[in-house]
Formats: C-alpha cells, structure tokens, sequence
C-alpha cells in the first residue's frame, strides 16, 4: 500500500547523522542525497525521504504519529542505542517485549522530535 513516508527536517547534516546510524544498526545503508538536497534511504523495498519543509516553516513531528521499521530484536535494541548516540532521544519504555501483546518495540524521537518505532512480532 505505501511507496514511501517522508519526514521534515530543520538542519539535514543533523538529520543524515541520525537516519546513516540508526540504518545502519538494522542493515539499511546510508543516505542517497537528491538534487533538491533531500535525504534518500531504500531498503527491502522502502523509501524514507528526509527533506526540508517546502513551504519554508520548520520541520516537527506529528502530534500523535509514529513510523515503525521492522528488525529483530537484536537490531531494535542496537538502533534504539544507536540513535540516542546520533542526537536522537528515548521516549516511552525501553526496548523490549510488551506486557499483553506479542511485540517487541523499541522507539525514539529524531532530532526534530518524529516518533520511530522499532517492532518485532514475537513467536
């Protein structure tokens, strides 16, 4: 159903910071920079677009949003630290599995406050 999700970024040196190593830590590569500038990551079939607001406003996360990445829950975990590392932060619970529910999650704010969720069904 999707083709890609897009996020606003304020500063994209900061932005590529964060995404090159929270990519990194489940297999994804770093940043293809467009012409436009914009921050470009393809994998396992996905895109995720970095870009600097077009209508010249600053970038924010949207006020009950989050984009999830699928990754076991070795990859969750190295993410998760990845990203504080890269200027990102925690929010909610630590990494790990969910009481009642049969997921392992892990999820951070980038540097302009988007939520991402790492998720891993268990069983």
């Amino acid at each position: 159903m999707f083709s890609h999700v897009m996020v606003g970024g304020t500063d994209l040196e900061r932005s590529k910071k964060f995404y090159d190593a929270t990519f990194k830590a489940f297999g994804g590569p770093e940043a293809m920079i467009d012409p436009t500038g914009r921050l470009i990551y393809q994998h396992n079939g996905g895109l995720f677009i970095v870009t600097k607001p077009i209508n010249g406003e600053a970038a924010c996360g949207a006020n009950g949003g989050t984009i999830g990445f699928a990754m076991t829950p070795d990859q969750a975990d190295a993410w998760w630290k990845a990203g504080q590392e890269a200027g990102g932060t925690a929010c909610e619970n630590p990494p790990g599995p969910r009481e009642g529910s049969p997921y392992y999650l892990a999820y951070l704010r980038d540097p302009d406050g988007n939520k991402l969720c790492a998720l891993h069904v268990l069983g």
